[in-house]
């Protein structure tokens, strides 16, 4: 059976887990996630655990926060005057939308409250501040 190296390309089923148990994402059955080993296409962690492991295993791990996404950063939070939108915005919350300034690649951020005057958004990864637990399975090495 392959053993999975630094450099390869690998699908595996994975299921990210919240520390109280719910699921925040799957990549299960039809739909293996694919990545290739150093690369910085998933989280370090995720990487380096798939390391070593041989075709059909499975195991678990733990990844504190500042390993994931990061700690939850309050100065990541800001609140922009409803001006500085278009007229026919009307932004919700929960909704995610890519904030540009000039040539910027973009900000990706979450409307978390709206007033008549202000929408107030976070520019956190929704993952940013949460131990998380995933567990895996090596479908293949490629």
């Amino acid at each position: 059976m392959a053993q999975a190296e630094h450099g390869d390309t690998v699908r595996v089923h994975c299921t990210g887990k919240f520390a109280d148990g719910k699921v925040f994402e799957a990549f299960v059955e039809d739909q293996p996630l694919q990545f290739t080993i150093g690369e910085d296409q998933v989280v370090t962690d995720l990487e380096q655990a798939v390391v070593g492991m041989t075709t059909g295993e499975s195991k678990t791990i733990k990844i504190v926060a500042d390993n994931a996404y990061g700690p939850y950063r309050d100065e990541l939070i800001f609140v922009l005057d409803r001006t500085r939108f278009p007229e026919n915005f009307q932004p919700e919350v929960g909704q995610d939308l890519l904030i540009r300034e000039g040539n910027d690649r973009g900000l990706q951020v979450a409307v978390i409250h709206v007033s008549e005057s202000s929408v107030t958004l976070d520019a956190n990864h929704p993952l940013a501040g949460e131990d998380l637990t995933i567990d895996i399975y090596l479908v293949e090495v490629v």
